[in-house]
């Protein structure tokens, strides 16, 4: 018992891991807890040790979102914490738009990865889902500093890469999964402060 007492942190930590990489490749729905445990190496049984259904472990595992660097998380770059506001909005859209995180589904954006599951889930599957959008639009609003209009165009922003690439991890044309994708990064870069926009426009769009 001591041993199981110790190690339940690691053991939390394993089955939220899977949890998050089976979600994101699968959906919500889709994904039963045994895959869940198999994909953390341990069995069904020890699921109710940590938590009390599913959706309390979808929660924990879209908060992750919450919690560390984005950026890094979808590129391997650091986001710079210490850049500007504008800084990390346009390190974020074009992490966010990249076709590295088209490509990767396991490091999918559980924004676009889960929306129609979510949308037919319990009240606490959809908070978790709405904490990850406002902590998002709130780094793309800080983004916009003083601009009366900060928030209808984080909104905005926020709908624009959620939006696309939804739409691109779900069509079966490739080609047009790729159109779809930098004609949003194309108009993130027309919505964002242009002198902040060209970096963007260069390297995302390649």
């Amino acid at each position: 018992m001591p041993y199981a007492a110790s190690h339940a942190p690691e053991t939390r930590r394993r089955i939220v891991e899977s949890a998050r990489r089976l979600f994101n490749q699968k959906g919500f729905g889709d994904v039963s807890i045994e895959e869940i445990m198999a994909g953390a190496g341990l069995t069904r049984g020890g699921f109710y040790h940590h938590f009390k259904t599913k959706d309390e472990l979808y929660a924990e595992a879209v908060a992750i979102a919450l919690t560390c660097d984005p950026v890094e998380r979808i590129s391997g770059k650091p986001m710079c914490p210490g850049g500007s506001g504008n800084a990390m909005m346009r390190a974020m859209v074009e992490a966010y738009l990249s076709r590295a995180h088209l490509d990767n589904t396991e490091e999918h954006c559980a924004l676009f990865a889960l929306p129609s599951d979510v949308a037919r889930a319990s009240q606490t599957v959809r908070e978790a889902y709405q904490n990850v959008l406002v902590a998002m639009a709130q780094l793309f609003e800080r983004g916009f500093g003083e601009d009366t209009e900060a928030r209808r165009k984080a909104l905005t922003l926020a709908s624009l890469c959620v939006g696309a690439m939804t739409l691109s991890s779900t069509v079966s044309d490739s080609a047009l999964a790729e159109d779809i994708r930098t004609a949003a990064l194309a108009s993130a870069c027309e919505l964002m402060p242009e002198e902040r926009a060209v970096a963007v426009r260069k390297v995302g769009v390649a």
